[in-house]
């Protein structure tokens, strides 16, 4: 899975992905391969979806989008991963979800969106960086 690595620990790794239509776009990516999050013990699900809500928490409260989708959604790759992703209204394939086909609506608009969100992405990971080491995560890049 590409994208830029955000942080990590021996357990998991937090990665910006590579979606240029979606630039607020996050996976929290369990290193030992497993399918589900109940395949972890408790402590280790614990620590996971902690990173997991302190991410959508930092989205919130650092660039308040409109709705933040969080998921498992690893259908195609059986390896345990979740999605944290900044919506708006505007973005190009919203109410649906990010694999949706775009929706209709003035380009000018959506591409001004990606690019607002494009912006903001380094201050953005500046500073999830710092909310996660909060957890014990170790800054990277």
């Amino acid at each position: 899975m590409g994208g830029e690595l955000l942080a990590g620990d021996d357990r998991l790794r937090v990665i910006v992905a590579d979606e240029p239509q979606h630039p607020i776009f996050f996976r929290v990516i369990w290193a030992a391969h497993v399918a589900e999050t109940t395949d972890l013990s408790e402590p280790d699900r614990n620590h996971l979806m902690r990173v997991v809500f302190e991410l959508e928490r930092g989205l919130r409260a650092l660039i308040s989008p409109d709705k933040i989708n969080v998921a498992s959604l690893g259908n195609a790759v059986p390896h345990l991963h979740w999605h944290v992703i900044g919506r708006w209204r505007d973005d190009p394939t919203f109410p649906g979800s990010v694999w949706s086909a775009p929706a209709t609506r003035d380009p000018a608009l959506v591409a001004a969106r990606i690019e607002h969100g494009r912006r903001a992405l380094p201050a953005l990971k500046m500073a999830l960086r710092e909310c996660l080491s909060a957890l014990g995560l170790r800054e990277f890049g």
